[in-house]
């Protein structure tokens, strides 16, 4: 199963925001048909989405993800609906929790009740975007009074970041779509069956780490911290756990507890790595990617991890349209 949607996660740390306008452009060409932010510790998540807005005018822009809790519920109905208005018919905002990490120790908000949370912003933005006057308190938090002053005329389509079976039956029920992170191609038949049981028509996109790269042994090197820095939270933990994933991971985990970072990522097994990172050559890569369509996966978002390369020029290498550019 060819995928209808091909993404690539946004921006490129080794490139200036500056000069991502030309490279938007040429993911374009290279026939990718979606760009997904990110926002953790670098750029935040809208802002290179507004300059792909008018750089690159047929892709879809989405944001995987904003945190429910970083920006008041009004001023995220804004941002919404501002990229809306820029791109009409191509923004869709993808909200979650995020981590306590993100939320409590970089931001200083408290981490409580993150379904609540989420479902409430859900909830909160499909009445605002409308532009209906929002005079009532929700469980998590409390808006009187707010109406949005210029409401889009399309609205943006919600997605929700969802990790365990609570939160992806919100996105699947009270959203348009999930959006799923940090699992494999077999993973996915568990994740997407919980969605479609909900609503089987929900968009499901998933961002993929990839590395178009036959140095396995380099591509293993920068993925396993990743590993022990993401699944050691929590909140990912618990979502690796639910996947059965617990044995492979217990070493990590057992290291990491244990406060021995460097044991931690030498605990990481080659066969964990080569599940959460697709890599080899570009068309071993497209394959792989489409494993994750074939199971339930409806845009798949490349995480690019170049390795000996550039980012871009690892970018384009995984294009649906072979660019020869160098």
């Amino acid at each position: 199963m060819e995928a209808a949607r091909w993404g690539m996660t946004i921006p490129f740390d080794d490139l200036p925001l500056h000069q991502h306008p030309a490279l938007y452009r040429e993911l374009e060409e290279a026939g990718y048909t979606d760009l997904w932010s990110v926002e953790a510790a670098g750029a935040d998540g809208i802002t290179p989405l507004a300059v792909a807005a008018t750089a690159a005018p047929s892709l879809r822009l989405g944001t995987a993800i904003v945190s429910a809790y970083t920006r008041g519920p009004a001023l995220l109905a804004q941002t919404a609906a501002a990229m809306a208005d820029l791109a009409p018919g191509r923004f869709a905002l993808g909200i979650g929790a995020s981590s306590d990490v993100i939320v409590r120790s970089w931001n200083g908000i408290e981490f409580d009740r993150p379904y609540a949370r989420v479902r409430d912003t859900v909830r909160f933005l499909r009445a605002a975007l409308t532009g209906e006057k929002i005079a009532g308190g929700y469980e998590s938090f409390d808006v009187a009074g707010f109406r949005l002053a210029r409401v889009p005329a399309e609205p943006p389509r919600l997605l929700v970041a969802g990790l365990r079976e609570q939160m992806l039956r919100l996105a699947a029920r009270e959203a348009d779509g999930a959006i799923l992170n940090w699992l494999s191609a077999g993973d996915v038949r568990q994740v997407v069956a919980t969605v479609r049981d909900e609503q089987p028509d929900a968009e499901v996109v998933a961002r993929i780490m990839v590395s178009p790269s036959e140095d396995s042994d380099a591509v293993r090197a920068i993925i396993r911290p990743l590993i022990t820095g993401y699944l050691t939270v929590p909140v990912y933990r618990r979502f690796q756990e639910w996947l059965g994933r617990s044995s492979a991971l217990q070493a990590v985990w057992e290291a990491w507890d244990a406060g021995d970072r460097k044991g931690a990522v030498a605990a990481v097994p080659d066969e964990l790595v080569d599940a959460f990172c697709v890599h080899g050559t570009p068309e071993q890569c497209r394959a792989g990617i489409e494993a994750y369509t074939a199971n339930g996966v409806t845009t798949p978002v490349i995480a690019v991890v170049p390795v000996g390369t550039d980012m871009r020029t690892a970018a384009l290498a995984l294009g649906r349209v072979w660019s020869p550019t160098p």
